[in-house]
């Protein structure tokens, strides 16, 4: 299962509105949050992390007051098909070439450090 997450609609994250000017999350959220974050509250400061949060959540209610109507690929830099360079088949390098190059190519493979598992 790669890219796609199921969460059960009972680890679905919920606000509560209170009378202050932004949302908080409520207990069931911080759990689902701890859950989802494979955290156990035992080792967790729940107070802390509601503080945490609710800035957090309190920062998107900053970003909501914003307008967003415009596009926003505009923000982005566009490249046009036909400024760009055409495509050029140009020979790679042969096998003793690259053996020149280092002593840690071996087999058609470059030898390197282990970068996984004990090794880390």
């Amino acid at each position: 299962m790669s890219g796609i997450f199921y969460i059960p609609q009972s680890r679905a994250i919920r606000y509560n509105k209170p009378m202050a000017t932004h949302k908080t999350v409520d207990e069931t959220t911080l759990e689902n949050l701890l859950y989802l974050s494979r955290l156990s509250p035992s080792s967790t400061d729940m107070a802390t992390l509601k503080k945490q949060v609710d800035e957090i959540i309190g920062y998107f209610d900053i970003l909501s007051k914003y307008d967003d109507s415009e596009n926003p690929y505009d923000a982005y830099p566009s490249t046009k098909a036909e400024c760009l360079r055409e495509d050029e088949i140009v020979p790679g390098l042969d096998i003793p070439d690259v053996k020149k190059i280092t002593d840690k190519f071996m087999d058609g493979y470059f030898q390197v450090p282990k970068v996984l598992g004990e090794g880390a």
